[in-house]
């Protein structure tokens, strides 16, 4: 054990994730089966203090409301500074700051040496508190350009499930949010302890890889709208499989390879390489997810070659192999191994 349990303040604010007040209060809340130790006292603390209603939203897919309902706050700002760990769940408004009175009270309690932690675009709390200055932060993959241009002296990562900065942590989405408070609890009160508060909730007790397993497929239109660029990526898109390369590109757009690198910077804000690498990384995911067709063919058909760079640049670009990610995304996949294992086919390959 590295630190007691101790407080917990979840801090109420309007426009805000409600799953992750929930999460917060499910891990916090209640100890697992069979724990005798100290657990950890929850306290919900709004800007209105004890017995205020907060409306919390329901939001979906990071693209606004779909309902709203109240959450009772048990505890008023006082309680949040002196808490010893600052739980803030996502924020649904990332383009302006809480008041002033929750940015002061979270000042003053990192000041005090609270543990400080965000879950999904609670980051900006943070950030418009000053509390994550120069440390490595990170959110929700949609959010990171948002939190970086608001907010330049954060060095963000959008490439992680969630940081570790001394005494300050911030997670990416919603299920990174899990993975970070498992985390704390793995911290506080050790691995199996972590373990059975995971099980719980019937989900992993720890995951690998970085959030870039889970971001969009790289847009394919240029920022202008279409025009530029539009029908040579469309061309190079449908011929991912092959083995064009930047010089093909730059015939097809009829350039030279310089002036394709311009166009690219201008249009698309990359290289034409980098392009390329992640329409190719788009393809194989795609490929992973939809078929059951062998690493070396998923290397083949999507531009990258051979199963060993395949997994090269997977690893690079997610930090797991191309069979992780099938085996979590890919449920048709998942089931034909569990058949082909009950079945004995999978024991006769070995």
């Amino acid at each position: 054990m590295t630190r007691l349990p101790g407080t917990v303040a979840v801090l109420l604010l309007d426009q805000q994730a409600a799953i992750e007040v929930a999460i917060a209060c499910q891990a916090f809340g209640t100890p697992p089966g069979g724990h005798a130790g100290d657990w950890y006292d929850v306290r919900l603390c709004g800007a209105e203090g004890a017995g205020a209603l907060v409306p919390l939203r329901a939001w979906f897919d990071h693209s606004g409301p779909v309902g709203a309902f109240g959450s009772q706050a048990t505890h008023g700002l006082d309680d949040l500074v002196g808490a010893d760990t600052v739980i803030v769940p996502g924020t649904g408004d990332v383009h302006s700051d809480p008041p002033a009175a929750v940015l002061d009270a979270v000042r003053a309690a990192h000041a005090r040496g609270a543990r400080m932690v965000s879950l999904c675009s609670g980051a900006f709390v943070l950030a418009a508190a000053g509390v994550l200055d120069g440390r490595t932060a990170t959110s929700h993959w949609s959010h990171v350009p948002i939190l970086a241009r608001r907010f330049p002296d954060v060095q963000v990562d959008p490439n992680i499930l969630y940081t570790n900065d001394r005494d300050v942590l911030t997670s990416a989405g919603l299920g990174a949010g899990i993975d970070l408070c498992l985390h704390l609890i793995r911290e506080d009160l050790g691995a199996g302890v972590a373990s059975a508060v995971a099980r719980r909730m019937i989900v992993p007790p720890h995951r690998a890889g970085g959030q870039a397993q889970y971001a969009q497929a790289p847009m394919v239109a240029p920022r202008n709208g279409g025009a530029g660029l539009g029908e040579v990526l469309e061309w190079a898109v449908a011929r991912l499989g092959q083995p064009i390369g930047v010089e093909d590109i730059a015939d097809r757009a009829g350039v030279s390879g310089r002036t394709l690198i311009r166009r690219f910077q201008a249009e698309l804000g990359t290289t034409p390489s980098r392009w390329l690498l992640l329409q190719r990384l788009a393809r194989a995911r795609e490929l992973l997810e939809r078929t059951v067709l062998p690493v070396d063919s998923v290397a083949e058909r999507s531009g990258l070659g051979t199963a060993p760079n395949l997994r090269a640049h997977f690893a690079r670009a997610f930090g797991l192999s191309p069979t992780k990610y099938r085996r979590d995304y890919n449920p048709s996949f998942s089931m034909s191994s569990t058949s082909r294992s009950f079945t004995g086919e999978g024991r006769a390959k070995r």
